[in-house]
Order: C-alpha cells, then structure tokens, then sequence
C-alpha cells in the first residue's frame, strides 16, 4: 500500500556533524599547484584555501539553518522516494501554484531570493494579479530527500514524481519553472501532465533547446553565434564533470561524501564558470555565504554520490523529449545558451527574453529580474 502522508520537516542539524565538519577542514592535505595557471587547470589552491578558512572559520551554519528553517517545509514518499519540499503559500486567494525544480550543482537554496516577490508581490512593489503558491522540491537524491534508494531516477521519472506531488497538494492547474535539470523536468511536466500544466518557463536551458550535430554558423545571428561558441568551448574544455557523474558516479561520491573541501572545490568551479561574468571569482555574482550554504546541502545529507546519479540514469534513460504544446517561455541569460529556432522543434515558444546580464545561477545572481520575466509570461495563462 503506497503511503502518500505528507509530513512537516525540520531542519535540526546536529552540533556533532558540524563539529566533524570542521575537524576535516582542519585536517585538509593540500595539494600542490603549477605557479601562474590561474583557474586554466581547476580551482585555484590561494583562492580555495582562503574560501575554505572562511567556511571553518567565520560562516554561521546556524543563521543560515535558521533562514532555511523558517520556510514551511515537508516529506512525502513518491515511488520509493522520499521528496522533501518547501511550501509556501501567497496571501493572495488567486494565487497560481508555481513548481520550482534546481539542478545540479544546485538545491532549494537557489530560489530564496525569489520566494517572497514570487508568493507575496504587492509586499515587494509588484501586482497581487501576479501572485504564486511556490512548490519547491530537493531533486530525489539531493539535500534533504537524502539518497535515492534505487536505479532509475532519471528525469522523466522525477517528472512523475513531481505530477504526483501537486495532485497531492490539491492543485489542478498549475505552472511549472527550472533551470538546468529543472529545464529538462518543467518542460516534461507539459508531456506527462500537460492537462494541468498551464504554463512552462525555463532558464539555464539545454537539451530540446540548443542544436545537436553541426549547424551553418552563417544563417546564426550574432546572439545565436555567441551561444553556439560557448556551448562547442564547454563541451572541448567544461563537461568533465558531465562525464564523471554521467559515467562513474560512484567512483567520485568517495572523494565528494569524506572531504568537504573536495565537495567544495567540485561545486564552487562551477559557480566560478557558470556566473556572469564568467572572468570574475564567483562572489561577484553570487553571496559567498549563500554558495557555502548550498555546499552544505550536498555534504550535511551526504548526498554528492546520489545527486550525481541523476547524469547517469538520464544518460542511459530510454524517453528523450517529445514535441509538447504546453505555452513555454524562455529566460536566456548572458551565459545560457539555448537557441529559439531549435528550442521551437520541440517546444511551443510563446515567450522568449534575452538577457545581457546573469548567468546559470539566475534565481541567485538576478533575482529579480527572473521573477520579472516569470511574472510577465504567466500573466496571459491564469
């Protein structure tokens, strides 16, 4: 019998964690570094080991468990998984109910800053017409969902998941956004519920977004030849990463699960390579505290190994993108890369910005200027 309780959750980390936490920071064996590669090789070892004295040393685990712990939060098991989400809902009795989905290296973190213009507009200069109930779920084997607890979490599975979740809730209709894995699971949320999708809006998007094989660089606009430029440099010199996690997921969840500087290097390289400007250090985007707590997501739960599985079951996963007709709107910001003329062979595109600022991290580097472009494609899909 499928046990469909939804339970509140708290957030209560033990003092012993932190304190083994720190214990391994100070134990750290560095390694060495070629003098003047700058970030050509990975991490910096000067930048890292001030970032990792910062972590021991001066952020506040505490206030930040207690800014995350002051959001309604619960568990639910779908499918043999347990999903923990955050719930908010908007004072506003029309509000619709808005999925919001991370990805990879992110967590429910991301989308602090958004939380309150999105669920309460008129307390932060907007319309109450534009207001959102706000469904936030850890990706089933990140942060607070813990480890998945067997094969097959691709994104069409989380997809499922997360249809059953907002029937669960009570909502009939609602709207769905993502960036990054959360641009793969929104837009199937249109496929596998398109009857009670109203809407889809994605950033940081790729697959059924950008081209696959070869293109005629002369028939791209400049904006057009820019992303395809950035999207050839990651695959040449920025996804090996991608091809660990995608390969051998279980082989780096032992360096990533037992050193937290590991864990951090592995993560803040791709803050550094995914924020705008991609040439500055990845604070100038995005708080150095927020980062460090979306870190603490991934080594508190100890889930870096089951968060990497999701590149290897969606690699190997059978069901790939279909044509949908759900509305789908598109925030493509300065270092995103999807393109309209490919992303339209499988989607309906009936919004679409370019941005010349932000970059993969958007719900943390510009807020608002995400929650301007959601608000305004949602308008005409009450």
């Amino acid at each position: 019998m499928t046990n469909t309780e939804i339970r509140p959750f708290r957030i209560d980390v033990p003092q012993s964690d932190l304190d083994d936490l720190h214990r391994r920071l100070d134990a750290t064996r560095w390694p060495d570094e070629l003098p003047g590669v700058g970030w050509t090789r990975g991490v910096p070892l000067g930048y890292l080991r001030e970032l990792a004295h910062h972590w021991r040393h001066e952020y506040d685990w505490r206030a930040q468990e207690k800014l995350l712990g002051d959001l309604p939060q619960h568990v639910t098991e779908i499918d043999g998984a347990t999903v923990h989400f955050v719930h908010v809902r908007s004072p506003e009795q029309g509000a619709l109910p808005l999925l919001l989905t991370h990805g990879w290296p992110g967590s429910i973190v991301e989308f602090l800053d958004v939380i309150g213009p999105l669920t309460d507009p008129a307390a932060h200069g907007g319309d109450p017409a534009d207001a959102f109930h706000v469904v936030i779920p850890s990706l089933p084997g990140f942060g607070f969902s813990g480890p998945t607890r067997d094969a097959g979490w691709d994104t069409r599975r989380i997809t499922r998941a997360w249809a059953e979740l907002m029937a669960r809730l009570g909502y009939e209709r609602y709207g769905a956004q993502g960036g990054d894995f959360g641009a793969l699971v929104s837009p199937d949320l249109g496929r596998v519920d398109g009857e009670h999708v109203a809407g889809v809006h994605v950033n940081a998007a790729t697959v059924g977004f950008i081209p696959f094989g070869g293109v005629d660089e002369d028939t791209l606009t400049d904006v057009e030849k820019a992303r395809w430029v950035r999207q050839q440099r990651y695959l040449d010199d920025g996804n090996a990463y991608f091809q660990l996690q995608a390969t051998r997921p279980q082989t780096i969840a032992y360096a990533l699960t037992d050193s937290p500087v590991a864990q951090l290097a592995w993560i803040v390289e791709k803050f550094k390579e995914w924020t705008h400007p991609v040439d500055a250090l990845p604070e100038a985007a995005v708080d150095r505290d927020r980062m460090l707590t979306n870190v603490m997501l991934y080594w508190l739960t100890g889930t870096a190994g089951s968060a990497a599985r999701i590149y290897h079951e969606t690699m190997h996963a059978s069901e790939w993108p279909y044509r949908t007709d759900v509305p789908t709107g598109v925030a493509a910001f300065a270092e995103d890369i999807a393109i309209r003329r490919f992303a339209e062979e499988t989607n309906t595109i009936t919004h679409w910005s370019d941005f010349d600022t932000g970059g993969h991290f958007a719900a943390m580097e510009v807020p608002d200027l995400l929650v301007g472009d959601v608000r305004e494609f949602f308008r005409g899909l009450r």
